[in-house]
């Protein structure tokens, strides 16, 4: 298909530098319509004036969906279970949002009649890859246009020049230098570019938006109480919640406390190292939490054997493999293991520190303190049985010292 082919395209808009100026160039470039997308995937104030911005570039087709239930429900809480983290650090709060937002893409595109779908993704970037995989994936034939694989607009720089040409406004300008490059959705804010590019620059403190410093942070700990039902919170402190709103509230009580920053650099799946901070306040306790309520209810070889699939399903998610038939082959074992993840576990937090204080289940804990406690246990378990364990498990390393020693 030929430039002169493409009548019309979805664009994966947030009113943003990017996508702005692919707006006008879409335009001029390809001659089409341009119909735009933005997600609110719990971004907030960034949604209205997206529509607010396409409308005075003159778009008459504006998709602004509310996302943040399915959002939370459908891809955040079900890559919780799996306990993900991406290279032990990441919470993969850019990746998980992708994939919905390649989904509903291809639907507009599906409801318009549209020719193509266009994203702001860079060449150097994982999204890019996410965005089409997921694409190609839900429409096989789909024409995907990625201007920063086209243009000659390499640098924030130059995109900023290209707005003041052509009168796109552009907020949180300072000077002539670029902003942060910024996403932001329920799950987390992710920061890059200006000084981030140097891995030994300590970020600013007046750059974190979600979250106190920890030594700013109050000197009172909260205590909270986070109810499971398979696997995923269903209330906090008794109050029965949406996934959506525990998110919402965890995302609040965890940030005042400053907990939930990262200073990170990560593998992209293109094969380059790049230096990204992150806010992630309700992620982070979310992880802890569910490990402390699976560490009573699972048992111990489906808990081993979930965390050595994890970095796996954790390299799907952050390369851009949602739709792939090997994730959702890993999902449904990881659900499967949920069927019995329930109970409460109480947490304490503290000055950026999220700790476990309590976990209970009152149907489906594997913890028997009659076996585990150390006073008289009336029998149930016979602590010489430990010696003909250790022998059998030792008989392997016993032959070997021999045959070393002989």
């Amino acid at each position: 298909m030929s430039k002169s082919d493409v009548r019309k395209v979805v664009l994966a808009y947030s009113g943003g530098l990017d996508t702005s100026i692919i707006l006008k160039w879409l335009r001029d470039v390809y001659d089409c319509e341009v119909v735009t997308f933005t997600a609110d995937i719990g971004q907030g104030e960034e949604v209205e004036p997206a529509r607010e911005k396409a409308q005075a570039m003159g778009v008459k087709e504006i998709y602004i969906d509310d996302l943040t239930e399915e959002y939370a429900r459908d891809y955040v809480f079900p890559m919780f279970r799996s306990n993900a983290i991406y290279e032990g650090e990441y919470l993969l709060g850019t990746s998980i949002a992708r994939p919905l937002i390649a989904k509903r893409l291809i639907e507009i595109a599906n409801e318009t009649g549209a020719d193509a779908i266009s994203h702001g993704a860079t060449g150097k970037g994982n999204d890019q890859v996410r965005f089409e995989l997921g694409a190609y994936a839900l429409k096989p034939d789909v024409r995907v246009i990625a201007p920063w694989r086209e243009w000659d607009l390499n640098s924030r720089e130059k995109l900023m020049a290209y707005a003041e040409q052509h009168g796109i406004p552009v907020e949180m300008k300072r000077g002539k230098k670029s902003p942060y490059s910024m996403d932001a959705n329920l799950l987390h804010i992710s920061y890059e570019g200006d000084i981030l590019e140097d891995p030994w620059a300590e970020p600013e403190e007046g750059m974190w938006r979600w979250t106190v410093s920890p030594e700013k942070a109050p000197d009172k700990a909260e205590y909270i109480e986070l109810e499971y039902c398979k696997g995923d919170i269903v209330a906090i402190d008794g109050k029965k919640m949406t996934p959506a709103q525990v998110m919402k509230s965890l995302n609040k009580q965890a940030g005042d406390h400053g907990i939930g920053r990262s200073d990170i650099v990560e593998n992209r799946y293109v094969g380059m190292k790049s230096r990204g901070c992150y806010e992630t306040p309700a992620g982070t306790v979310m992880l802890k939490a569910h490990r402390a309520i699976e560490s009573i209810t699972l048992d111990r070889e489906v808990a081993h054997l979930k965390d050595e699939l994890m970095p796996r399903y954790a390299s799907l998610v952050y390369n851009g493999y949602w739709w792939s038939p090997e994730r959702n082959m890993l999902q449904q074992m990881i659900d499967a293991s949920q069927e019995h993840v329930n109970g409460k576990v109480r947490l304490k937090l503290y000055k950026g520190n999220v700790i476990v204080v309590g976990r209970a289940s009152d149907s489906d804990s594997l913890f028997d303190e009659n076996i585990a406690t150390f006073e008289d246990d009336a029998g149930a378990y016979d602590q010489k049985d430990a010696e003909g364990f250790i022998k059998l498990n030792a008989l392997r390393l016993r032959i070997a010292g021999r045959k070393r020693d002989s």
